[in-house]
């Protein structure tokens, strides 16, 4: 989730009759609890010039960062050369592998093409596939990130 998803859920979270919710995503955890603090309203008009609701706003994104980017060790799946990399076999086939999908070591994740050959790039890892760096089609340099997996 961005900074600014979880600011959208803590404002709708306010606004309604919701007095608790615990979310688990992506390796990331929030928990909401309006019955033990009162709600801090995110995005609300102040003034920035008052020390207080500075603080509070460096906080609150200081906090909400942490929460929203979780460090995780990642590894990384890099080109082994220069070509186009195709993320599906053909136009009418799903794609190899999406975020959150399950790899193997040894699946095939992309294909690169160069000078007409096309060579399968497959996943030294075994994990859950985190980002997906590069589009369809994308010019690729060697020893670039393609992919990025969370490893088990």
């Amino acid at each position: 989730m961005t900074f600014e998803e979880i600011q959208k859920l803590i404002a709708e979270i306010n606004q309604s009759d919701i007095t608790k919710l615990d979310l688990d995503f992506n390796g990331g955890h929030i928990k909401i609890d309006k019955s033990q603090a009162t709600p801090v309203e995110i995005g609300a008009e102040r003034s920035a010039d008052q020390p207080e609701a500075k603080r509070l706003q460096e906080t609150n994104h200081q906090e909400l960062s942490k929460i929203a980017a979780p460090k995780q060790k990642t590894l990384k799946i890099k080109a082994p050369l220069v070509g186009i990399v195709y993320l599906q076999a053909s136009p009418e086939k799903p794609q190899y592998k999406k975020p959150g999908d399950h790899v193997n070591k040894g699946d095939v994740v992309c294909v690169i093409e160069a000078m007409k050959m096309m060579t399968e790039i497959k996943s030294d890892f075994t994990g859950t596939i985190a980002k997906i760096l590069v589009t369809n089609e994308q010019v690729v340099e060697y020893d670039q990130p393609l992919i990025t997996v969370i490893p088990e």
